[in-house]
């Protein structure tokens, strides 16, 4: 089992640059792929971006290409999603999102993820 917590989000505006954290339970972060995923209201969840187990590979959402970077942080059981460039259409509840041990790529797919945060919601004002 795995408990994922986001932090960072809040009020920015267009422009302006945001830090999400995901801090994730347990001692086998390591053996997880992640993922950032977002929904805004009225929409459904939609793949941001996905980090392998090792941080070697990384993939993202065109949209956001050139904007956000997703890294983690093994040894602190904690993935982060950087946000720079920030525009109105970003804002959405933010959530972290772990694949099953062992998988090592990340995912574009909602349904390949077996845990969840509950999400911290970002808001970027025009």
């Amino acid at each position: 089992q795995v408990q994922l917590v986001e932090s960072g989000g809040g009020l920015v505006q267009a422009g302006g640059s945001l830090s999400l954290s995901c801090a994730a339970s347990g001692r086998t972060f390591s053996r997880y792929a992640m993922g950032w995923f977002r929904q805004a209201p009225g929409k459904e969840r939609e793949f941001v971006a996905a980090i392998s187990w090792s941080g070697s590979s990384t993939y993202y959402v065109d949209s956001v290409k050139g904007r956000f970077t997703i890294s983690r942080d093994n040894a602190k059981n904690t993935v982060f999603l950087q946000m720079n460039s920030l525009k109105p259409e970003d804002t959405a509840v933010y959530y972290c999102a772990a694949r099953r041990a062992g998988s090592y790529s990340g995912s574009y797919y909602l349904d390949d993820y077996s845990y969840w945060g509950q999400g911290t919601q970002v808001t970027v004002s025009s």
